[in-house]
């Protein structure tokens, strides 16, 4: 087997570039979504059912992306193609979904519309982000993968601060933050219109700017000349036997992924109707102060991404891995506990930034300890596309549950928070099980 040989920044920069454009729109998914189905008039008990769908959809598609691109060879490459199809169809969605108030359909008819787009955005959302992780683990050298995904850390929160600044931004310049009952504000509207434009342009620079090994050339750097040409009798690579022979790792990890997955999907869910209840004393979603508590927390958000940023410098320093990841959940826990207690707008910038800190181990740590349990594997696309499917588990779990749990809090959506710090908390605990690298 070749030793893949080291690629300069540019080079390194451009296989993970298109993942800014994509985290815009992930960013505009996860901060907006409650804010757009609440406006349409969806009862806050409700709402975490219309964030089923959304990891649904990624415990499907991620493992067929990984799996598919895998044993897919043409002119564009292996992993670009599911990229590129995944954005088109995103831009699409994004310019049709903040729009299901607009219609004149029924409040029933716009919240299945926006139901049915919301779907189909987290479906090529996911189809569009699955290809990045994978194509660094194809073409980069072990020497060179912590700078690589470096490089993807830092396009993915900058990425998501410019999407969650949107709203605000273009509230800012004079866009119309306030619409008529059921329909959604020109300044949510037009966020996903520019999102889409930079998702797709930045899909163009990277189907024109990376060219994928050929079948002969990935073989002699990666070792699986025989997988490549077609499945062995006794591998076949189908998702039971690669879960079968999965490290302990694998589930290790997928326990500590239930809690921390479980209360950020609650962070999304309900953190708009927790910050306008909280700072703004509101729960009516026609209010205009629970339109601009809509705005802030896209500050917010973007607020966590940079504390990702930066939390994201201090993790090397840990001497200790394992260490690194639960102190990491503990503070972005005691993050999601302070939410209730901070009444000024401007004081809840510091629990976001603590919860900064858990998002960065939760994207960094987890593929540290999956990739390197899975080296000498194969089918290495398949299983990040299944690890990945896995971590939409707890997200169902915390959708399905999440409209009796809001009852059993008191119909507050601020405790909602609570729950997630103690969620969290769980979760650092689970660290101690996996095995230390």
């Amino acid at each position: 087997m070749k030793q893949k040989p080291d690629l300069p920044f540019w080079k390194l920069w451009n296989l993970s570039f298109g993942f800014f454009g994509v985290q815009i729109a992930y960013a505009l998914q996860s901060a907006n979504i409650s804010r757009i189905f609440a406006t349409l008039g969806a009862d806050p008990h409700d709402l975490s059912y219309f964030w089923i769908l959304p990891p649904l959809m990624g415990i499907l598609v991620q493992p067929i992306v990984g799996t598919f691109s895998d044993r897919t060879w043409c002119r564009y490459g292996r992993r670009i193609p599911y990229l590129f199809i995944g954005a088109v169809v995103a831009v699409i969605v994004m310019c049709l979904l903040p729009n299901a108030g607009s219609l004149g359909l029924a409040v029933g008819g716009a919240m299945l519309f926006g139901l049915i787009a919301l779907m189909f955005l987290d479906t090529s959302i996911n189809m569009a982000m699955q290809p990045f992780k994978m194509l660094v683990g194809d073409m980069v050298n072990e020497k060179q993968k912590a700078r690589a995904y470096a490089i993807q850390s830092f396009l993915c929160n900058a990425g998501s601060v410019v999407g969650y600044i949107f709203p605000f931004l273009f509230t800012f310049l004079g866009i119309k933050n306030v619409a008529d009952k059921g329909v959604v504000p020109d300044s949510v509207i037009w966020s996903f219109y520019i999102g889409a434009v930079i998702l797709i342009l930045c899909a163009i620079y990277t189907t024109m700017n990376v060219k994928e090994w050929n079948p002969q050339e990935y073989a002699e750097y990666n070792g699986q000349s025989e997988e490549l040409k077609q499945d062995t009798t006794e591998d076949k690579g189908d998702w039971l036997s690669l879960l079968r022979k999965a490290p302990s790792t694998f589930w290790k990890v997928g326990l500590v992924q239930f809690f921390s997955w479980a209360a950020f999907l609650y962070l999304w869910n309900y953190s708009t109707g927790a910050i306008a209840e909280t700072v703004w004393n509101t729960t009516d979603p026609g209010s205009e102060p629970f339109q601009e508590a809509g705005n802030w927390v896209g500050i917010l958000f973007a607020v966590q991404a940079i504390g990702s940023v930066a939390w994201a410098v201090v993790l090397p320093m840990f001497k200790n891995t394992k260490v690194a990841y639960s102190v990491s959940l503990v503070i972005g826990g005691a993050g999601f506990v302070l939410i209730p207690f901070l009444h000024d707008q401007y004081l809840q910038i510091i629990p976001f930034l603590m919860i900064g800190a858990g998002w960065a181990a939760m994207l960094a740590m987890p593929f540290t300890f999956v990739t390197n349990a899975l080296q000498g594997y194969g089918h290495m696309g398949a299983y990040l596309g299944l690890f990945n499917g896995t971590i939409c588990i707890p997200q169902i779990v915390a959708a399905v549950c999440g409209g009796s749990v809001l009852g059993i809090v008191g119909s507050h959506q601020s405790n909602m928070m609570i729950v997630a710090g103690i969620l969290m908390v769980c979760g650092s605990l689970a660290v101690a099980n996996i095995k230390n690298k």
